[in-house]
């Protein structure tokens, strides 16, 4: 496919049965793989609310991708947060090590 301006291609995906052109700066599997992945999570919607509109069908899924990705960014913060503390707690038991050391 030819490249468009800066550097990005355009990449088709289907989701629910619509086709859309999307222009990707990086590799055109990953975002086949992002939108076979939305897709899925749609159609699962869809078919556990059979009466609900594609507009519907995609708000669920939004709410359900920002819950999972707040989750997400409250695991990362706790890890964070534990790296922290093992890194004070190592600086700590390193200075006391050195300090410890005889002197010849």
């Amino acid at each position: 496919m030819p490249e468009e301006s800066g550097g990005k291609r355009p990449v088709r995906v289907t989701i629910l049965d619509q086709t859309y052109t999307l222009l990707a700066a990086g590799d055109e599997r990953e975002v086949q793989e992002l939108a076979d992945s939305v897709n899925q999570l749609m159609a699962a919607i869809a078919a556990r609310c059979p009466k609900a509109d594609d507009l519907r069908v995609a708000v669920l899924a939004c709410l359900h991708l920002a819950d999972r990705l707040r989750a997400l960014e409250r695991e990362l913060e706790e890890f964070r947060r534990r790296v922290e503390q093992k890194s004070r707690t190592f600086g700590l038991l390193l200075e006391e090590a050195i300090r410890s050391e005889p002197r010849s």
